[in-house]
């Protein structure tokens, strides 16, 4: 009996957005579910004492070039987000919108190709505005909702829920209680959800 696939991201990690196309393939061609588990990295990493490779120079200059490569060996449209590091809370508190509103896949396809196919700058609110429109959705009402109490609590327990389990960076697949980080994993946790 195949097993459910939990995808933890953040809009803001390159590496989820080359996880995310690789997983609109998967589910093309598999009956397991893919739960998407939205997370706050910069939270996560704050709990987790984990330094983001953005913020170490080497590293930093090492993901730009390696996020290219894997793209294009994936054959994956990607560019590196000029606008990079991009602040995401909000758009990760709208995804628990999206939730609720049944717009999910949707939501988050959008959102992800806004940054890392498009390039567009998402930390200006008025690029944000037009992005969220373009999905017939009022943004001044969408983000009203994204700045209740109740949507940042339950982000916050997503990612606080998520370092109880281990998980320490974005993205990371699990399945059961078995963790798979990074987004050259995602075959084994297919794998694991197949059992």
């Amino acid at each position: 009996m195949s097993k459910s696939i939990e995808f933890y991201f953040d809009f803001g990690s390159p590496y989820s957005y080359i996880a995310h196309k690789q997983i609109q393939k998967v589910e093309k061609k598999n009956t397991f579910k893919i739960k998407y588990m939205p997370i706050c990295l910069g939270g996560l990493h704050n709990s987790a004492g984990v330094t983001a490779p953005a913020f170490i120079p080497i590293k930093a200059k090492f993901m730009i070039r390696d996020t290219k490569l894997v793209s294009e060996k994936k054959n994956i449209t990607f560019k590196f987000n000029s606008y990079f590091p991009i602040k995401t809370l909000n758009l990760m508190r709208g995804t628990l919108i999206s939730q609720e509103d049944k717009f999910e896949k949707l939501y988050i396809k959008k959102i992800f190709d806004a940054i890392w196919k498009d390039g567009l700058n998402m930390n200006d609110q008025i690029i944000i505005d037009k992005v969220i429109k373009n999905m017939d959705i009022n943004p001044k009402t969408f983000f009203l909702r994204a700045a209740d109490i109740k949507i940042k609590n339950k982000l916050k327990k997503l990612t606080d829920d998520a370092l109880q389990k281990g998980i320490f960076g974005a993205p990371t697949f699990l399945v059961g209680n078995k963790i798979f980080w990074g987004q050259d994993r995602l075959s084994y946790a297919v794998n694991e959800a197949e059992k």
